[in-house]
This record gives structure tokens, C-alpha cells and sequence, in this order.
């Protein structure tokens, strides 16, 4: 793994050293030849990179290895646990030269999957406790983007509560949040018109931002305590020792072509070792889905199944005399039906860019409903277009956001860790924000690691703190907005109207999601297809122009990063019942 945020990182412990066997390889067979622990511990102190630095570090007097990024030609880092052939590993870390087909392995103390909110502000939060209790613990990051904010799309009204007890001096401190929210809007939209409605919001205080540079601040903070950042690795696998406990994760291997053969480029992943593991993938991510399965994660919690939306969003750059700097606008209504939840926003962010898009919840009735293509159909309401009439689009990105809110969360430790953030599904869904929340489940994850580490404390205490937070207080209040829409849009509306303006969020009642996602959909033959406009290439553009925008890049020759669990699907039941609705549902229409 040679790559790092820092250009700092790059310039000096991420240095390889050519030629031969190098005086420090050489060191490094010494030490492993040496039986003697003490003097495995001297021989230890006495190597250095020709940087200067040492890559070893201790934990209770015993010697074992610390990443500093170095890597001599060959020489690669072995872990606890067992190695790939079921040899059994020692407890000491050792570097150790293996064949091609040898995984290089790093050993760390905390291991964090995702360089978003909540994994940064977990390895902060570690590293200031570190800094409190005069501990040294080491903590990586592995981000799958090319940088850390690669994959957040600008446009945020952030509420700064977890980031005022993270960072308290963040002001001071040129953190890029400038713009306050100065109006708060909030409109039912039919085709032809907008009428206001009391906003529920409650953004007195929050600021419009760009996630993605609020991200890039917190990773070079997250840096300058000495947290290791690696973008550019995707985690592809958990491992597990032999007991079932979560040791770390393995990133994907590189250079590998379409039909699965090995290209000239090809690299072996690398695996990455942690005593402890903090899953931060972001909504529905990959691996923090294996664990939920795995260990039975939300029986745990008696959670109910996850709900999932689709947010489409772009950026626009828009005329000076139609900016207002901290302005905020969210819709119901139009161009959605009375059965699909969703909705629109917009947002004022500063050098004349605003925010614009359009969430619509996955469990819609109509196969034939089309996001995209509803989103560009919300821009030409005769309220929104005027405001981009002139404009140019900057970004174009899409995400999903996990809506099941307090009724959905599961357990969120596992042995050997824990799940953070969105991963685990902390949205507060009529406040349509979770950075905050993300921010500060992945702080009190830390604290218990913290604990587990130097205190020998249990990880479950992140459960019992999570559930004792602010964090729990709010998704409690926040609970039934969501499931109050199954039952149409103005119940729904009635419904949400009772719990903010007199229950105040606390009912004595818990309404319960319906069918999952998947199970809503009506067979076509129930509905009409719909007949979208064509994009005039102004307000509105075909997808091709949207993916050029959203500067996501693939190698034709490289393994589809989808799989299908039974491929006859699609033309047995997809096509025939359904009319094939993953042809329009995906933003990028990668299943076609």
C-alpha cells in the first residue's frame, strides 16, 4: 500500500528503497532469526528507516510492528491470527518475505473503513484520547475514493453539534463552513404551482456547506494527529481469526481483467490488521452487511428490516442576482405521486452554487417510475426553472440514504468491532441529515475501543452510550415520520403534522415500516408505462451527460462490480412480471 492523502506522507515515510537487499532488510532478518524477546525488543529500537523513522512500536513491553508507511522492496508485515495457508501466525509482528501470491499484511490497533464523518471523526476522537491519557495507539484509515471526499458529492445543511465537542475550536480553526442558514422554506408543489408551508426544520444555527471539503478538513485533522490515511483501497473482505472474531480487512486485488485472468499490472490486495475493526462504509455497505448477517446483528436489537431511498443530485453554478447565500428550500408533492415518499431540496451554498435534487423512497408501487427522470422533470416546475435558467451544472452524483431510522438500527458491535455512521443507520429523516449523528456514533465507538484497548474495557459499551446520547434522544423523537407514509401522502402529512406540533415526539405509540423495498413493487401489468419528456439539454440532460459530470471513471477491461445471485432472474421474473425496473431505478443504468 504506497499511497496516502498526505503529500507529506508521500515525500517521506512512503519512500521505497531500491536496489538490493538493503542494510535495513537486513535488520529485519536479523530480528526475525533472534529467539531471545529482549533481544527482539533491542534489536527493535535500533532500526530505522533511512528516513530516520522506526517502524516498530510496543504494547505492554512486547515488540510488534507499527506501520509507518515505509516498505522496503519485498518486505512485507505479518499479523495475528492465521495466514491464508493456516499457518499459525506469532503473536509477535514480524516483516517476512513471501511469494506473489503472499498478501502483504499491516498491523494496527484500530483499523477504519471509510474516510467519511463518522470514520474520521472516530480516529480523531482516538487519537485525542490518546494524546489525554499519554497512550500511543496506532489508527489507520482505508478509503475506497482516489481521495478522501472523492465520493461525496458537494451540498450539505450541516448541523455542527458532534463537530463543536469533536473539534470545539473549529472556527478558529478555518474549518470550511461559512455559510449560515439565513431561510428555511418549505413548499407543496403541484405541477403548475409552489404553497408555502410552515417549515418543520428547525435549521436555526445550521450552515450550508460542501460535505466533501468539510470531509478533506477532518482527514488533514484526523493527519496531524498521526492517524494514517490510505485512499484509493477499496475493503473487499473481512477476516476473522479462528475463533470468529473480526481481525481486520483485506482490500481488493488490482489488475484484474473482465474475464477474471490476471493483467501485467496485476497486485495482490493487502490485508489490514486491527485489534480493533470500525466499519464506516456509508449507507448499506458491503461488508458491514456481511457482519449484520453473519452474526445475527439485527435479531440482536429485534430491529426491523432497513428502508432505503435514492437520492439524485447536482450542483449548479447560477447567476449572482438569483444567489442568496444560506438560503434553504425543500418540496413534497409534485412530480411524485400520492403513494411515492419523497421530495425535493435546494440549497444556497456559497461562490454562487447551489445544491438541487430529488429523494424518492425504493419502496414505490410503479415499476415503471424512472428517479433520474423524475428528478429532471422536478427542474422545469415553473417555480425551480427560473432559477436555472442561465446556470451551468458543476457535479452530478447519486447515493442511497437508509430511512428506517430508531425502528432499523442494528446492534451495532461485533466481535473484534463495531459499526458507525450510515453503515449502522443514524438518518434523522425529517431533518434529512446525518452527518451529525454519523459524526457522533463514530466518537462514542471510538471512546469504547479507546477503552477496550487501554482500559480492557468491552466493546458493548458503545451500545449502552450510543442508546444513553443525544444521538438516541433524536431518533426516538424522529421515529414515526418515516412509517407515517404508508399510508399515502396526506396522512402521511397529518400524521407527521401531530407528532412535530403537539406530541413533540413523544407518542406513546411506534409505528412499524411495511413491506421491505423490494416486496412494494406492483407487477407492470398493474400501472401504465410513463412517457418522460426527452431532455432539452438546458435544464434537463440524458444520462451519458450526467455520468460525464459525475467524473466516475472505469477500465473497460475490469470485473463487473456488479453480480447477479441468480442471473436467469432478470429474463425469468424481472422482464416479463415487472417490466424490467432496473433498467430505470439505477441513476447510472448500469444493469443495462
Amino acid at each position: 500500500m504506497h499511497k496516502s492523502l498526505s503529500n507529506s506522507y508521500k515525500s517521506s515515510t512512503l519512500k521505497r528503497h531500491s536496489g538490493s537487499l538493503s542494510p535495513f532488510v537486513h535488520s529485519i532478518f536479523r530480528l526475525n532469526q533472534t529467539n531471545n524477546l529482549q533481544s527482539q525488543s533491542s534489536l527493535a529500537n535500533s532500526i530505522k528507516t533511512p528516513s530516520g523513522y522506526s517502524p516498530f512500536r510496543h504494547f505492554n513491553q512486547n515488540p510488534c510492528f507499527f506501520s509507518s508507511g515505509y516498505f522496503p522492496n519485498g518486505v512485507n508485515l505479518k499479523g495475528f491470527g492465521r495466514n491464508e495457508s493456516g499457518e499459525s501466525c506469532a503473536k509477535l509482528f514480524f516483516r517476512s518475505f513471501c511469494s506473489e501470491m503472499c498478501r502483504e499484511s499491516m498491523a494496527y490497533d484500530v483499523v477504519i473503513v471509510g474516510a467519511g464523518p463518522a470514520g474520521l471523526s472516530a480516529a480523531i476522537r482516538l487519537k485525542q484520547l490518546c494524546r489525554e491519557k499519554n497512550v500511543d495507539l496506532s489508527v489507520c484509515v482505508v478509503e475506497k475514493g482516489a481521495e478522501v471526499g472523492a465520493h461525496i458529492i458537494s451540498g450539505n445543511v450541516f448541523e455542527p453539534r458532534a463537530l463543536n465537542e469533536l473539534l470545539p475550536q473549529w472556527k478558529q480553526e478555518e474549518a470550511p463552513i461559512r455559510v449560515p442558514v439565513s431561510s428555511d422554506k418549505f413548499w407543496f408543489l403541484t405541477k403548475d404551482r409552489a404553497f408555502s408551508l410552515p417549515s418543520p426544520f428547525s435549521n436555526r444555527g445550521n450552515y450550508v456547506i460542501s460535505l466533501s471539503q468539510l470531509v478533506r478538513w477532518l482527514g488533514g485533522k484526523a493527519e496531524e494527529l498521526g492517524v494514517e490515511i490510505y485512499p484509493g483501497f477499496a475493503a473487499s473482505e473481512i477476516l476473522y481469526d479462528a475463533d470468529n472474531k473480526v481481525i481486520g480487512i483485506g482490500t481488493n486485488d488490482m489488475g484484474i481483467a473482465k474475464d477474471g485472468s490476471k493483467k501485467e499490472n496485476f497486485q495482490r490486495g493487502v490485508e489490514l490488521r486491527g485489534r480493533i475493526t470500525l466499519l464506516a462504509e456509508g449507507c448499506r455497505g458491503s461488508l458491514s452487511e456481511k457482519l449484520i448477517k453473519n452474526f445475527k446483528l439485527r435479531e440482536k436489537s429485534h430491529a426491523q428490516h432497513q428502508t432505503y431511498a435514492l437520492g439524485i443530485k447536482e450542483v449548479w453554478e447560477i447567476d449572482e442576482g438569483k444567489h442568496n447565500p444560506g438560503e434553504i428550500l425543500h418540496t413534497l408533492g409534485w412530480p411524485l405521486d400520492q403513494k411515492t415518499y419523497g421530495g425535493s431540496f435546494l440549497y444556497h451554498m456559497n461562490d454562487r452554487q447551489i445544491a438541487l435534487g430529488l429523494v424518492v423512497a425504493l419502496n414505490y408501487h410503479n415499476p415503471f417510475l424512472n428517479p433520474y427522470e423524475e428528478f429532471q422533470k422536478f427542474k422545469h416546475h415553473p417555480a425551480i426553472k427560473p432559477l436555472l435558467e442561465g446556470g451551468t451544472v458543476v457535479q452530478y452524483g447519486a447515493r442511497t440514504l437508509n430511512e428506517g431510522g430508531l425502528q432499523s438500527i442494528p446492534y451495532p458491535v461485533f466481535p473484534g468491532g463495531a459499526i458507525i455512521g450510515c453503515a449502522a443507520g443514524f438518518l434523522n429523516v425529517p431533518k434529512i441529515k446525518g452527518t451529525h449523528t454519523a459524526m457522533k456514533s463514530g466518537m462514542l465507538a471510538a471512546e469504547a475501543g479507546f477503552g477496550v484497548l487501554h482500559e480492557d474495557l468491552n466493546m458493548e459499551i458503545y451500545w449502552d452510550t450510543l442508546r444513553n446520547s443525544w444521538v438516541w434522544q433524536e431518533l426516538q423523537r424522529a421515529r414515526n415520520y418515516r412509517p407515517a407514509f404508508e399510508y399515502g401522502l396526506l396522512p402521511g402529512l397529518a400524521i407527521c403534522g401531530l407528532e412535530h406540533y403537539i406530541l413533540r415526539g413523544k407518542s406513546p405509540y411506534t409505528l412499524k415500516h411495511g413491506k421491505p423495498d423490494y416486496e412494494a413493487t406492483d407487477a407492470a401489468r398493474l400501472h401504465s408505462p410513463i412517457e418522460y419528456p426527452k431532455p432539452d439539454g438546458v435544464l434537463s440532460f440524458d444520462v451519458p451527460t450526467s455520468l460525464h459530470r459525475s467524473n466516475t471513471n472505469h477500465e473497460h477491461d475490469q470485473p463487473a462490480h456488479l453480480r447477479l445471485r441468480d442471473p436467469k432472474i432478470p429474463e425469468l421474473v424481472n422482464l416479463p412480471e415487472y417490466a424490467g425496473p432496473e433498467s430505470r431505478y439505477c441513476p447510472a443504468r448500469v444493469y443495462e
